[in-house]
């Protein structure tokens, strides 16, 4: 009865039947408190945890590994990785199910110096595909692509096939780091080993095509899926958006709630973008209003906004998205105010007033094109004292413009390059040889710099 209530849809009459039968003489086993957890993470208990916690330890039940581990589990996924670690810390013997409940908690709060630079994962005495899963979609999903694809690799060298569910998450990383060709071998590698397509596949493959560009192939996909969910639609309609396709991303969303799936909010995100990277101010202002209709009833994020701003000022109405920005319910980022100050810097300060340009120093800003552009807008009004006060600010602050970068994969290692920056150590290497194919470009009649 409990277990049945807590895989289901009421997880609390799991915790009344329990109670009442504890009341009523029952005896709880290593059986029941497990299950009795499981219902408690299914809507992130944590007070419910720790009572039941609790009781497994007054009544001895603690000492079964059963019990310990579904006690990582629970309090990892109620996202308390602080009681996971510590019941993980009293385990005295742990198995390849402690040790992946333990790292999926912590990757799953985004914790990675805990999960990663305290070798954790490297500690597993024997790891399984779920240990393998868990690390590399937890990565993926917390924006750490390169090392996920370096852990993949990592796991092939250990002898493990890649599953469908891995190769998912392999192929967002690749979307993630536009590695085409690495994503076009994955698909190879799909194929080849007659894995079982599903949604999730087919919609990782349309979107890892169009953000590496290849919209073709990512529309043959799309086309030739017989099941698509708003996830599919997304990444299509979002990868005609950034590819430039902006009159044939509307028409894929028209197509879409023609098939009667309801769009969501990345939907419209997706939507804005390509109003944005095609300049449809008409269409922009159109969708939006239809976004908070009461047909859809969505209330528009911050990233919503921001795409509007853009498309407002890219097309020189700055006064009207000066307006826009004045109606949302949230504060401005750096990307909405980065849109209107390098607006003004085109097309003249017709948005900003004196007040708002002092109170944007005021702002707990790290990104030094914000400083960058205020100071910019400074100096076409000929204000050099603020335009030192700026400079001034950026010093005080520590702030330094980002430098460039670059990314490329050898022998399935990911390697980055900054400017400037001979930390690499096979960098004296990399610097003859990239001498020696300058000089044989500039005896062929060409000019370049090796910074």
């Amino acid at each position: 009865m409990i277990s049945g209530y807590a895989s289901g849809q009421l997880p609390w009459v799991a915790i009344l039947i329990f109670r009442w039968a504890v009341r009523n003489g029952f005896v709880p086993d290593v059986y029941t408190v497990p299950a009795v957890l499981k219902s408690c993470a299914k809507f992130s208990g944590i007070g419910e945890v720790r009572q039941f916690h609790s009781v497994a330890v007054k009544t001895g039940l603690w000492c079964d590994i059963y019990v310990q581990n579904t006690l990582v589990h629970v309090y990892s996924i109620c996202g308390h990785t602080v009681g996971a670690g510590k019941v993980f810390d009293d385990m005295l013997v742990r198995d390849v199910v402690s040790w992946t409940g333990l790292i999926s908690g912590y990757v799953k709060a985004g914790l990675f110096n805990d999960a990663i630079a305290l070798q954790m994962f490297d500690e597993i005495p024997e790891k399984d595909i779920i240990s393998w899963t868990s690390m590399i979609g937890g990565l993926v999903q917390w924006q750490c692509p390169r090392e996920s694809l370096d852990l993949f690799s990592q796991m092939q060298d250990s002898g493990f096939e890649p599953d469908g569910v891995i190769l998912t998450s392999v192929l967002s990383a690749c979307a993630s780091l536009g590695l085409l060709d690495y994503g076009r071998w994955v698909h190879e590698y799909i194929d080849r080993c007659h894995i079982k397509w599903d949604v999730h596949i087919g919609t990782a493959l349309v979107d890892m095509y169009a953000k590496c560009g290849c919209i073709e192939m990512a529309q043959r996909i799309f086309n030739g899926m017989h099941s698509k969910n708003i996830r599919t639609w997304n990444a299509y309609i979002g990868g005609l958006a950034i590819n430039g396709y902006g009159k044939e991303a509307l028409k894929q969303f028209e197509d879409l709630i023609d098939s009667g799936t309801r769009p969501n909010e990345v939907t419209f995100l997706a939507v804005f973008t390509a109003c944005c990277h095609s300049g449809l101010v008409d269409e922009g202002r159109k969708y939006f209003n239809k976004m908070t209709s009461p047909h859809f009833n969505l209330s528009p994020w911050l990233e919503h906004y921001g795409c509007m701003v853009d498309l407002l000022c890219r097309a020189g109405l700055v006064g009207e998205a000066v307006e826009l920005i004045k109606t949302m319910p949230m504060p401005p980022d750096v990307q909405i105010l980065g849109a209107l100050l390098s607006a003004c810097n085109t097309y003249g300060n017709v948005g900003f007033t004196h007040e708002m340009l002092k109170s944007l120093k005021n702002f707990e800003f790290q990104d030094s094109g914000i400083y960058v552009l205020l100071s910019n807008l400074y100096a076409t009004d000929k204000k050099w004292a603020e335009v030192r006060s700026v400079r001034r600010l950026m010093k005080q602050k520590g702030i330094s413009k980002a430098p460039g970068s670059s990314l490329i994969r050898v022998d399935g290692k990911s390697h980055e390059f900054f400017v400037g920056d001979n930390s690499h150590p096979q960098s004296e290497d990399i610097y003859v040889l990239l001498n020696i194919l300058a000089n044989q470009i500039y005896l062929e009649g060409h000019i370049i710099t090796i910074s």
